[in-house]
């Protein structure tokens, strides 16, 4: 009156490995993924800070029309090198003060 249970019907699943990956090598990698922009000096009339407008071109989200979209960052500026009208490139670092969260990467073109 026992049932024999088939072997057909118990089937194992392959064994999956896990890799694994350590804290440190994680955070090594999201450490990188720092956003760099260029855009144009503004302002200079802070102490080592500096004010840069980038600006693009983003489409209508209902006509599609292109539209000009600006955005100012406040940037730190070691050793007050930047004047207003130059390209500047920066790059996102942890918050300096309230407002200011970049840094001075490299000045691309200096204003003439």
């Amino acid at each position: 009156m026992a049932q024999a249970v088939s072997t057909a019907t118990k089937t194992k699943k392959p064994a999956v490995k896990k890799t694994s990956i350590t804290r440190a090598a994680q955070k090594k990698d999201t450490r990188n993924s720092r956003k760099v922009m260029r855009g144009i000096v503004t302002s200079n009339k802070m102490q080592k800070t500096g004010v840069v407008e980038i600006t693009r071109k983003v489409p209508h989200p209902i006509y599609k029309k292109v539209v000009t979209k600006t955005t100012k960052f406040k940037f730190h500026d070691e050793n007050n090198e930047c004047s207003v009208g130059d390209t500047v490139e920066i790059m996102e670092t942890r918050p300096l003060s309230k407002d200011k969260y970049f840094r001075l990467v490299r000045i691309v073109e200096k204003v003439k």
